[in-house]
């Protein structure tokens, strides 16, 4: 019998190496709405309940004190995103609104984000939730409702995000003894003259120039969605705290590669729409399983994660959705690697001053 305590014990302690909590969270959080919206008919909002649901990504080994700053500042930034990008379909805006949109949404995110210390401070998710919302069509007067949605999401995946507090504080002292509760030692400091940093506004600015590049050869070669390569583009940009290389390009690719294969054998069946929400959710949690482990796997799983999403608020045949999302990853991981590059140039040429305590740290790896 102790034997085989120990063994569960083990195994506990080798599962919770994995991120299952933070996992099984984006899970949850991911899949409830979805099928809330699969049960009153209006699937075709789904990608407002999965940007809202992002929020559960954050705060990942945080404690608590220091997550509740952080999935607020989170669910903040993903609903004024979704937000601007319903109003810009809304009114039908040209191109050059939403680019300044664009452009407004990375600055205010990475300058927040790396002055509140949330981790991770990548405008990645905003600018998903940006440029997809603004990308459907809103010609019905809900555009209110659909932020709604958003807002519930996201305020559903932020008590999930906080609800570990309970099971910690209730949880009894024979669990806490026997480390069943994953430790949270990850301790995000503010950084209130971050913005003084010119390492920050380097950032920035390697963020919204790859962004805008990406999405404007997209248009250019007439590709089916622009954002993705938008997309591609700045999650190739490592945050302003990492050093610059060029392997998150490599890994987003083949990563990308491997996740639209699995897309085209879940998708071209037409399975039902629950199997399609439950196709969501395993994903979301092997996405958060092994983002922080390697992320070319990671890829795997985000891939058909994203693409049933889109198929699932507006459908387009399985062979164009698939083609637009290789090309258009390549297009934008192209732009993000030149992004990278032109910015360890540049920390090379120009003097800056050594990063602190205070201020985030961006150039090239030391050594």
């Amino acid at each position: 019998m102790n034997e085989g305590r120990a063994s569960l014990r083990r195994w506990w302690r080798s599962a919770r190496a994995l991120d299952v909590e933070v996992a099984l969270r984006a899970a949850v959080a991911a899949a409830v709405p979805l099928a809330i919206l699969v049960a009153v008919g209006r699937i075709d909002w789904a990608a407002y309940a999965a940007f809202g649901g992002m929020v559960a990504i954050f705060g990942r080994s945080e404690p608590y004190g220091t997550r509740l700053r952080t999935v607020t500042a989170a669910a903040a930034a993903q609903l004024m995103a979704t937000g601007l990008g319903i109003l810009l379909a809304v009114i039908g805006a040209p191109l050059a609104a939403q680019a300044i949109a664009l452009a407004l949404v990375v600055t205010a995110v990475i300058v927040g984000f790396n002055m509140l210390g949330v981790t991770p401070s990548t405008p990645l998710f905003a600018v998903f939730g940006l440029l997809v919302c603004a990308a459907q069509p809103v010609d019905d007067g809900t555009g209110w409702q659909r932020w709604g949605v958003a807002w519930a999401a996201a305020a559903f995946a932020w008590l999930l995000a906080m609800s570990g507090w309970l099971l910690r504080r209730y949880g009894g002292r024979a669990a806490r003894r026997d480390g069943l509760f994953k430790p949270l030692p990850r301790r995000t400091p503010t950084r209130r003259r971050g913005h003084a940093d010119p390492r920050l506004w380097l950032n920035v600015v390697q963020n919204v120039l790859a962004a805008l590049a990406a999405g404007g050869i997209a248009l250019a070669l007439g590709l089916g969605h622009p954002y993705w390569a938008v997309v591609s583009a700045v999650a190739v940009i490592p945050p302003a705290r990492a050093a610059h290389t060029v392997s998150r390009a490599v890994h987003r690719v083949l990563g990308t590669i491997a996740g639209v294969a699995v897309t085209a054998l879940v998708l071209w069946p037409e399975p039902s729409v629950w199997v399609l929400v439950a196709v969501v959710a395993i994903c979301q949690f092997g996405a958060e399983l092994f983002v922080t482990r390697h992320y070319g796997t990671a890829l795997v799983f985000v891939t058909p994660m994203a693409l049933t999403v889109a198929h699932l608020a507006s459908p387009v045949p399985v062979a164009t959705l698939v083609g637009d999302r290789v090309l258009e990853t390549a297009l934008g991981a192209a732009v993000g690697v030149v992004a990278v590059l032109a910015a360890r140039r540049f920390v090379e040429v120009v003097p800056m001053p050594p990063p602190t305590t205070a201020t985030p740290s961006v150039g090239p790896p030391r050594g």
